[in-house]
């Protein structure tokens, strides 16, 4: 038997002063808010400190976004935030109805005493209230006084009465323990998808995924580099007009940068061009340069002097231990990551000019405008959409409309005649003036007029058909004939004019998408799959990239093969792959045609590089003229 200090207390004080002092302490590791600089930031208890003047200190660490903890600092309780409970107070009811089995004073269970360490002497102060004839008896006085009225019941009565009392006391104790068991299992409710990734659970009825395809990473470059060997190629490209340097492929760059080649033509003039715009920018560099008397001229010859003044810079020292081995002239030797980095930094610098900008502006005012022609285009396609249902719909009530006025007419059943006679023995009889309506099954008569109006009705039917006059009367008897064959003309003449329409719409909608990404603003990825990694697709290079969590590990994917693999293996139940199927399923015949092309050359080089193989070393090519080593014969096409 185990008795607590607060043990007089009622249910509902007892559970205001547990939640008071579990509120009052604060334990390490607990994350809050706190006081810092007249606001609260998010923190985490590092140390709980003595008390000063009544008040408990604390020893907080500062989270950042990441929760990662950037400063400490030491305050008071009074200072910081504390966060609800993870419990509610009925929980809380609950467990001290369960941990214990009696009530002023509260006694836990023995078990429960034994595995915390409870005192199970009863307290001084609550021996009184613990008496035979008064208010309050104990459990065991009580239990023993119940087992000697049942042994007098048994002995009056036999031995089943308690046979049967012990078996609903095990039905019960079953009936409590299965209760308590189905209550302690987790509810589980209808899942609501997507959810997160990590969190979904492949059911009975889910299809069987495949695992993602292995990625090729046969990279020229080391692993670390390949996202600035991206990125510095992508600005390339997508502002090659505004620098005037002629386009390159990212596999002749990747070969150009670990290539020992001090003056190759493609790094000379890819540092040129961007030496020449911050030129343009009179930024610092302009600046640099004019103190130390040079030219505003950079040509083949001097510009690694120039790329020495830009490393030389006092805000970039980091690169600053590079200068010696490129005046030497041996740039072509430095590692592949200092080359990149030397371009990153000379990128970031031209991101920040005002001619960037300027472009970047002009690009989003376009885009603007090319999305509101395109809504504009989509807006015309619903009214078409509308017409041609309303057409439709008035074609179907005029037709109706008709078959009721000949069925109320027995037109159904007129002949036309000329002079008494049918007109199915002579058809030139319908070219005549005076015709004459014979009344048939229906009973009713047509005036002349009305047959010539019939009469002339058929003749601009049968010409407009081109059908013969004679067969056009004998399909009055049955009009369906000639309407069917009518309606089959108009549908394969609408649909032929249907299919160009279309056809000409969807070369607008592309080229609107196509006009639409010229405007170059930024680069997005894709999506991410269920570990985070990244999918990036350029449309100048035709491979779908993959960035790892951590932007360490990089790969590739390059055939249609290895995309609806990629596709098929993931998991629309997730956010992130729900998402990432989506843009896959919106570029896919972009992509597909990228990958295609890129197979093609793929194929195109290998085949002439076997064919260089396969000739005698007398009449071999020369080097130049090998595939692989196009990047030795970039010119700059748009060179100032």
């Amino acid at each position: 038997m185990g008795i607590g200090s607060v043990g007089k207390l009622r249910l509902r004080d007892l559970v205001n002063t547990i939640i008071a002092k579990l509120q009052e302490h604060l334990s390490v590791g607990v994350e809050l808010y706190g006081r810092k600089d007249k606001c609260f930031c998010p923190c985490k208890i590092l140390k709980v400190l003595d008390k000063d003047i009544g008040k408990t200190l604390y020893e907080v660490g500062w989270l950042d976004k990441d929760k990662k903890v950037m400063g400490s600092s030491v305050i008071t309780g009074d200072e910081l935030i504390r966060k609800k409970l993870p419990f509610s107070r009925d929980v809380l009811k609950s467990f001290i109805r369960d941990s214990t089995f009696r009530s002023a004073p509260w006694i836990i269970h023995d078990k429960l005493a034994r595995k915390h360490g409870v005192l199970t002497e009863l307290p001084e102060e609550l021996r009184h209230k613990i008496i035979q004839s008064g208010c309050h008896v104990s459990s065991k006085q009580r239990m023993k006084n119940k087992e000697d009225g049942e042994n007098i019941r048994d002995a009056i009565t036999g031995g089943n009465a308690k046979i049967k009392r012990e078996r609903q006391e095990i039905g019960k104790l079953a009936m409590r323990k299965k209760v308590k068991e189905e209550d302690q299992k987790p509810k589980e409710g209808p899942i609501k998808y997507p959810i997160d990734d990590l969190l979904v659970q492949l059911g009975a009825d889910d299809p069987v995924f495949t695992d993602h395809p292995s990625l090729s990473r046969d990279f020229s470059v080391p692993m670390e580099c390949v996202g600035d060997l991206l990125m510095v190629w992508d600005f390339f490209s997508s502002f090659s007009r505004l620098l005037n340097l002629w386009p390159f492929s990212l596999e002749d760059f990747e070969n150009a940068i670990c290539h020992k080649d001090s003056n190759l033509i493609l790094i000379v003039e890819s540092h040129s061009a961007l030496l020449r715009f911050l030129l343009k920018d009179e930024s610092e560099y302009f600046m640099a340069i004019q103190e130390k008397g040079r030219k505003l001229k950079i040509t083949l010859t001097t510009w690694a002097e120039y790329l020495c003044d830009f490393l030389g810079m006092d805000d970039i020292p980091k690169l600053s231990s590079q200068i010696a081995t490129i005046k030497r002239g041996h740039y072509g030797l430095l590692d592949a990551c200092d080359k990149l980095s030397i371009f990153r930094e000379l990128v970031a610098r031209a991101l920040a000019t005002d001619a960037i900008r300027v472009q970047l502006d002009e690009y989003i005012e376009q885009q603007q405008a090319l999305a509101a022609t395109k809504k504009e285009v989509a807006l015309e396609e619903s009214r078409k959409r509308r017409e041609e249902k309303e057409i439709r719909k008035s074609d179907y009530d005029t037709k109706e409309v008709m078959q009721g006025h000949i069925l109320e007419n027995g037109g159904s059943n007129l002949h036309v005649v000329e002079n008494g006679n049918d007109s199915r023995q002579n058809g030139d009889a319908l070219g005549e003036r005076h015709e004459k309506v014979i009344p048939c099954k229906g009973g009713h008569v047509l005036e002349n007029s009305e047959g010539k109006h019939v009469n002339n009705a058929l003749r601009k039917i049968a010409k407009k058909l081109k059908i013969d006059v004679k067969v056009a009367a004998e399909n009055v008897k049955e009009p369906s004939g000639v309407e069917e064959h009518r309606k089959k003309l108009q549908l394969c003449k609408n649909n032929k004019k249907g299919c160009r329409e279309k056809k000409s719409e969807e070369q607008r909608k592309e080229h609107l998408e196509r006009e639409i990404e010229k405007r170059f603003v930024r680069t997005n990825p894709l999506g991410k799959d269920r570990n985070y990694n990244r999918y990036w697709f350029f449309r100048r290079d035709g491979r779908i990239f993959v960035e790892s969590s951590d932007s360490k590990l990089w790969g590739y994917y390059s055939s249609k093969e290895e995309l609806d693999v990629l596709m098929s293996s993931l998991n629309r139940k997730g956010e992130r792959e729900m998402a990432l199927q989506r843009q896959l399923e919106k570029y896919y015949h972009r992509i597909c045609s990228a990958l295609q092309r890129r197979s093609k050359g793929s194929v195109h080089k290998i085949a002439l590089e076997e064919a260089a193989i396969r000739r005698s070393t007398r009449v071999r090519a020369p080097p130049r003229e090998n595939p692989a080593l196009a990047f030795l014969r970039y010119g700059n096409k748009w060179k100032e």
